[in-house]
């Protein structure tokens, strides 16, 4: 990935690849065991436990598609076909918006409230167990204050809407 790793290079430095290597090894060995503690322990996908938490995070467990989405990081029409399946095993349900009648409002059902509530204890002691109890109390504050800036960061330079 770095054949020339020189300043103004269009390739990473050594130091930035190997940053970059263990940040997407990190986090696509937490996505597997995220996903995989749900599906196993709850019938969920980390994508579904997203969503729940999003919603519940939300005022009254609902808000427009497209903050969520936007909230979340995905596109409005992978969020759109998510509810949808969400929808049919009665976690989510979808409303006219309260505050744009043009809009619609995902909703945090009863069921999807049960799911996550049930669901929330195994997830916290997996990411606490895998990912917390590697680190230092100092260093999960600096790592909190780098990723925050890192999120800012995308969310002002990338190409999805920013949430609301």
């Amino acid at each position: 990935m770095s054949p020339n790793s020189s300043e103004g290079s269009p390739w990473l430095t050594t130091t930035q690849e190997s940053a970059w290597r263990a940040y997407m090894g990190l986090s696509l060995q937490m996505t597997f065991e995220m996903n995989r503690q749900l599906t196993e322990g709850h019938g969920l996908s980390l994508a579904d436990y997203s969503v729940l938490v999003a919603l519940a995070d939300s005022p009254d467990g609902r808000c427009r598609v497209t903050d969520l989405a936007a909230e979340i990081g995905w596109e409005r029409s992978r969020a759109s076909h998510h509810l949808a399946r969400m929808c049919a095993r009665g976690l989510t349900d979808r409303a006219v918006s309260t505050t744009d009648g043009r809009a619609t409002d995902a909703v945090l059902t009863e069921a999807g409230r049960a799911a996550l509530d049930a669901s929330a204890p195994g997830h916290v002691e997996l990411v606490h167990r895998l990912f917390f109890d590697g680190l230092a109390t100092e260093e999960v504050d600096a790592l909190g204050s780098i990723l925050t800036r890192l999120r800012d960061h995308v969310r002002t330079n990338g190409t999805l809407p920013r949430p609301q």
